[in-house]
């Protein structure tokens, strides 16, 4: 049978985090344990020190954006739900039927949609809708570190840039931003399957 606490009901509000994510009882289980221990001080809460001792993102040259995610509108911390519902977007997409989900309901936040504004978000470093040329190279800065020159990065950003900003304006939008990545398999590179 096993111990009160290796069960799904000692997390607050189980049913509706999992309508939100589509995350799986077991998975929700395992999320909460990972959660709490994080929490070492056993504050209900995580602050952006708890999620920087995740290995994973202290070596991604993205880690301090994603965590970033975490904390919406300047928040000092993040709960449960919140936290997993930004795990939820890396959540793998089911190959179900488009045709069976409610038009009603929210687009889930594992969708490609969804997947491709969390994505965009980690450029628009201001959050002013449109991925600059100066946050592009700074982006790009942090993910290839000082294996490019400075001349090379550069060169590399005005490209990208100029290709996918279809309107001249010199900044990628997000519709322009989702047009450039439409062959890519963002559903795929935007999953971690453990994450079920």
């Amino acid at each position: 049978m096993g111990t009160r606490s290796s069960h799904v009901a000692v997390i607050p509000d189980v049913d509706d985090i999992r309508r939100d994510t589509g995350f799986s009882q077991a998975s929700l289980l395992r999320l909460y344990h990972r959660f709490r221990a994080l929490d070492r001080n056993k504050k209900g809460y995580l602050s952006r020190m708890d999620l920087q001792q995740i290995g994973a993102l202290a070596v991604n040259p993205l880690g301090d954006r994603i965590i970033d995610s975490f904390f919406p509108h300047g928040s000092q911390c993040v709960d449960f739900p919140g936290f997993v519902r930004v795990l939820a977007h890396f959540r793998p997409i089911e190959n179900e039927d488009p045709g069976t989900r409610d038009p009603k309901q929210p687009e889930p936040l594992n969708s490609r949609m969804n997947k491709l504004r969390f994505a965009f978000q980690l450029y628009d470093l201001d959050g002013d809708g449109k991925i600059s040329r100066q946050e592009m190279l700074q982006v790009l800065r942090l993910m290839v570190g000082v294996q490019v020159t400075e001349e090379q990065l550069e060169s590399i950003t005005d490209r990208t840039v100029q290709e996918a900003d279809e309107d001249g304006d010199g900044a990628v939008s997000f519709l322009e931003f989702t047009k450039s990545l439409e062959k890519m398999n963002i559903e795929q590179k935007m999953s971690i399957r453990i994450l079920k």
